[in-house]
């Protein structure tokens, strides 16, 4: 009876097997549904639009890319997390997810039990910029004024845990100083404000800040990435400016429903990967300040468990955690 337990149960499993594997060979036979938590002409949506219709044309079905903005992009993740596991609704994963994910403990899904990381696909650099009445021009300067001066600098943020302010946060951290947050209801705001001088610097997309940095009306000290970026090369990294450890990039993936079958989610991963390999895609992207990435679903993977302990050690320093 065991052997023939045994025989029903791998013939069973074979015909699983199977099923999948046609499945995956089969796959895609209808459009592709990629679902962005930010609004038309964000970086999320500009990277699923011009990457998802590249790979589009590789598996040979329309990307349609729909935009459920709020809840810093949780409401998509949201919808997604309970969407077929079909490999037919995917997700514009992104590191708000994982402030998000670090902040709060009343989300209605676990972003790292509730996806399948597919592929990173871009990222934009964040600017150090402040105002030039502050008279700093590196880093080091900055440090020096804001150790002088506890509190009385002031930084504004697209909002209190937002990226922009997470940056800040782990600004003040790891440089032992102590610089006031200021939010705001998004970049244009605080934009406005450093114009106006009313606070004195910001943890900027690189799309949002570079153009008064280059007419003289900011001062771009450094970007956060950990290595020194191909679109913006002339500023320094924090680490370079003098703030070991220091990595803050503004990132975005692509994820399926936890639970979708691996042969998808290999063949999503690859034609990701080809596509960010056209330079067609490249320079597209690097005209509106976007660098492409790319690598596999386990590079992505441990990319995430990375970043969950950078922004849960930051979160839980500033006492952040809801």
């Amino acid at each position: 009876m065991r052997n023939c337990a045994r025989i029903a149960l791998a013939a069973i499993c074979a015909v699983i097997v199977g099923l999948v594997s046609a499945r995956a060979d089969d796959y895609p036979s209808a459009p592709i549904h990629l679902i962005s938590g930010f609004p038309p002409g964000s970086t999320a949506d500009i990277s699923a639009r011009v990457v998802g219709a590249r790979m589009g044309q590789i598996l040979g079905q329309q990307f349609v890319i729909e935009n459920r903005v709020g809840a810093g992009s949780s409401l998509a993740a949201a919808q997604v997390a309970r969407a077929a596991k079909d490999g037919y609704t995917l997700y514009v994963g992104n590191a708000a997810n994982v402030i998000n994910a670090a902040m709060s403990s009343n989300l209605n899904f676990d972003f790292y039990k509730d996806f399948e990381p597919v592929a990173l696909i871009t990222s934009t650099p964040t600017v150090l910029a402040v105002t030039p009445e502050l008279g700093v021009q590196n880093v080091k300067q900055l440090i020096a004024l804001a150790k002088a001066k506890p509190g009385e600098l002031s930084f504004g943020s697209s909002g209190v845990g937002s990226s922009t302010h997470l940056a800040l946060e782990l600004f003040n951290r790891l440089a032992q100083v102590k610089i006031t947050h200021i939010p705001y209801s998004g970049s244009p705001q605080v934009i406005t404000d450093m114009l106006a001088n009313r606070v004195q610097g910001y943890f900027s997309p690189a799309s949002t800040v570079m153009g008064h940095i280059q007419a003289g009306k900011l001062v771009g000290l450094a970007i956060t990435d950990p290595k020194r970026s191909s679109i913006l090369p002339e500023l320094p990294t924090m680490i370079e400016a003098g703030v070991p450890d220091f990595e803050s990039v503004l990132w975005f993936g692509i994820d399926a429903p936890a639970g979708t079958p691996q042969p998808i989610v290999d063949k999503l991963a690859r034609a990701a990967n080809e596509a960010l390999k056209s330079d067609e895609i490249v320079n597209s992207l690097k005209s509106q300040t976007i660098a492409t990435l790319g690598g596999t679903p386990e590079e992505f993977r441990k990319h995430l468990e990375s970043e969950r302990k950078r922004w849960t050690a930051v979160v839980e320093g500033a006492g952040l955690r809801k």
